[in-house]
């Protein structure tokens, strides 16, 4: 439940990003058996290469590079990418490192139309002073978890969880939700001994 990307108003693009780019800065990288950190290594350097070359391709492709974009060993140090458009390579790849992709667009259609600009539908947040706003955004989204002013990362066993398209097969595990999921209804009718059946 990583969050791929992040959409923004035009109206606020450079101040959201200016406040998300201190945030970033401040984050402590390192190992977190040995110190108290905010991000920890990658898990392979495969990994890593992968994180690096989506950032480099992304800054190629127009993007603007806010923070980061630097790695030591499997460390990758907390990026921003600004500006980034539909047809950037960090629009379209999982990352899956420390990068925040951040797209701005212009009204609540131009929104929808780019969150849902994916093969991949797990979890979907929206943050809004205006909930019934966000609500009726929320309806027009591909996604499996949908989160009004909360964060994408949050997943409880007794809650539902499943995703659409390449996140998914739509179904809902978790919860209540399991005693659909994992059985088959079946109609069974039982008698003590078979009655005399006229032959």
């Amino acid at each position: 439940m990583a969050t791929g990307r992040v959409l923004v108003h035009k109206k606020i693009h450079a101040a959201f990003l200016e406040k998300l780019v201190a945030k970033a800065k401040s984050l402590k990288v390192g190992d977190p058996a040995r110190e108290d950190v905010a991000i920890g290594p990658l898990i392979n350097a495969t990994q890593r290469d992968h994180a690096a070359r989506v950032v480099a391709d992304a800054v190629k492709a127009g993007a603007t590079l806010e923070a980061g974009g630097t790695h030591q060993d499997l460390f990758f140090a907390p990026t921003v990418l600004g500006n980034v458009a539909a047809d950037n390579p960090a629009f379209n790849e999982e990352i899956f490192a420390p990068v925040a992709v951040v797209v701005p667009f212009d009204d609540d259609d131009q929104a929808v139309q780019l969150a849902n600009d994916s093969e991949y539908g797990l979890s979907m947040a929206i943050v809004s002073s205006n909930v019934g706003r966000a609500l009726k955004l929320g309806e027009r989204l591909r996604t499996g978890l949908l989160h009004i002013n909360d964060q994408t990362v949050n997943d409880e066993v007794i809650n539902p969880f499943g995703g659409v398209g390449a996140s998914g097969n739509g179904t809902s595990i978790g919860g209540p939700a399991n005693w659909e999921e994992f059985t088959q209804w079946q109609w069974l009718t039982v008698k003590g001994e078979a009655p005399a059946y006229p032959i």
